[in-house]
């Protein structure tokens, strides 16, 4: 009986939007940008790295800290440009026709997708803590820095097309006919969950990986679920955008728009923040 409820107000709330607009078959997409364009990025981004690292030689605890925060959750935004980011946000939408009603009704569904992400953060930052504190606790912090650097170098080089680098994922994605299975909040919550733990669905930046290596190497369980937990707030954040009264259309096409412009910023960040860590090792 659940099931067929859910289906007829799924169908009800789709001719409701259908009804409302004619969405245009897309005729252009977001394209990448010129190498040589790209290679203008790439060496401003490691310029603008070095110049950093320089001015904040003198406080390299708290800047490395400063920048890999910042990082960690920019990294957890540009995660949305993914399958499952663009699916998360038209999936969890209140029902029917926006309202202050149906954003009332729809806040418990946000909210336990953040339990999901919460749990997610708990479940994978633990379990890298854990594992990092049996191999890692000894290593020097300069090593750390100087192998998570590297990588993420490597990785802003691979996001702008000048190296290619291993993508670890499973390519997989959170069934939609699971919103004709449960009721919404149980929806928000199991894909919270599976959106949380980073690996069971499609990776979109690399910066998962740095952020997976800084969790790893801490060799501390509760710096590992914080480090997580950072990123997959900016992962759980762009949720939120359903509160107010945007489209999905509109908010899909934004996406689509600056779906390359996104891939050149996670290039341009882990380049300059490698560089300028780096930087900071070697003054």
């Amino acid at each position: 009986m659940r099931t067929d409820i859910n289906a007829a107000n799924y169908n009800r709330s789709s001719r409701v939007e259908n009804s409302a607009a004619c969405v245009p078959d897309a005729i252009s997409f977001s394209e990448s940008k010129s190498s040589f364009v790209r290679l203008a990025i790439m060496l401003s981004a490691i310029g603008i790295g070095v110049a950093a690292g320089t001015l904040l030689n003198t406080q390299m605890s708290t800047a490395l800290t400063s920048m890999f925060l910042v990082l960690t959750f920019i990294g957890g935004l540009l995660s949305t440009w993914s399958p499952c980011g663009y699916s998360s946000l038209s999936l969890l939408r209140p029902a029917g026709k926006y309202s202050l009603g149906s954003v009332i009704r729809w806040t418990p569904t946000f909210i336990t997708h953040a339990i999901g992400y919460a749990i997610g953060a708990l479940m994978l930052g633990g379990a890298l803590g854990l594992v990092g504190a049996f191999l890692f606790d000894q290593l020097a912090f300069s090593h750390m820095v100087i192998g998570l650097s590297a990588l993420s170098i490597a990785y802003g080089a691979h996001q702008l097309g000048f190296l290619r680098m291993p993508y670890p994922q499973r390519r997989a994605q959170v069934p939609h006919d699971a919103r004709f299975r449960f009721r919404s909040s149980t929806i928000g919550l199991l894909y919270g969950y599976a959106l949380g733990m980073n690996y069971l669905t499609y990776v979109q930046t690399p910066t998962l990986y740095i952020v997976t290596g800084a969790a790893l190497l801490s060799g501390d369980v509760t710096s590992a679920i914080t480090i997580i937990a950072i990123f997959n707030i900016g992962r759980c954040l762009p949720v939120a955008v359903n509160f107010l009264p945007i489209s999905n259309q509109s908010v899909q096409a934004w996406l689509a728009k600056w779906q390359e412009r996104a891939v050149e910023l996670d290039g341009f960040l882990l380049l300059s923040i490698g560089a300028a860590a780096l930087t900071m090792l070697t003054l």
